[in-house]
């Protein structure tokens, strides 16, 4: 039995993924990417687990939904965790790329993959990888504002997160059409977007093309998430 357990939550409303993770042996546990109006959902589930909540951890600065981060240090003694590169004012601890974050028994590897925005961070755990909006089942997070760069999205998909074995566990951000993991491996071989067939400068070329409007909070989603999400 592995010394980490996963659960993966959902918010239907911008489908997004929240994670759950927690040592088994020490029963510290973590929140990633929680969302605003979830936590009362959030801290009940940790609560009936018998769980003790140590970080909230970002994988970036969102642009669909506010975090749920400081609304749960209000009610929690915790740390709020964001890459060093987001920009980010009122967190505890700013993680540098390839810095590693201990959960009880358990390292996490912070991994600075820009391309969705310039300050995105995967972390590596256990033999699971949660991308954010860099890396999408079958896909890849938008590049057109907050400093996002498909040049940077394409590199950090396939100089770092492809790195890991073929096997690791990839847990994605979002996603639309009822998928909820993958693995390395899969997306090597299939990903339209950033699979090992599709070459850099068609990426490139792809995303550019792509005309989509802007998410319905992104004005009032950046200012909060880039104070932690207070309002």
């Amino acid at each position: 039995m592995k010394s980490l357990n996963v659960r993966q939550l959902f918010d239907y409303d911008t489908w997004t993924y929240t994670y759950l993770l927690w040592c088994n042996k020490t029963k510290h546990c973590l929140l990633i990417d929680p969302v605003f109006e979830q936590v009362e959902r959030d801290l009940s589930l940790i609560e009936k687990l018998g769980l003790n909540l140590k970080f909230v951890l970002e994988t970036h600065v969102h642009a669909d939904h506010i975090t749920g981060a400081s609304l749960i240090k209000s009610k929690k003694d915790i740390k709020i965790v964001y890459g060093s590169k987001t920009g980010v004012e009122g967190a505890d601890i700013y993680l540098d790329d390839n810095e590693i974050l201990k959960l009880g028994n358990e390292n996490i590897q912070a991994l600075h993959t820009p391309g969705h925005t310039s300050g995105c961070t995967s972390y590596y755990i256990d033999g699971y990888i949660f991308t954010g909006d860099t890396l999408f089942i079958d896909g890849t997070g938008r590049t057109d504002f907050q400093g996002g760069s498909s040049s940077d999205t394409y590199d950090s998909v396939t100089k770092k997160i492809y790195n890991y074995p073929n096997d690791t566990i990839v847990f994605p951000g979002h996603n639309y059409n009822g998928l909820t993991m993958s693995t390395i491996g899969e997306e090597k071989k299939s990903n339209p977007n950033v699979g090992l067939h599709i070459k850099k400068e068609d990426f490139i070329l792809n995303e550019s093309k792509k005309e989509r409007p802007y998410p319905k909070r992104f004005d009032v989603a950046v200012p909060a998430n880039m104070k932690c999400g207070k309002k």
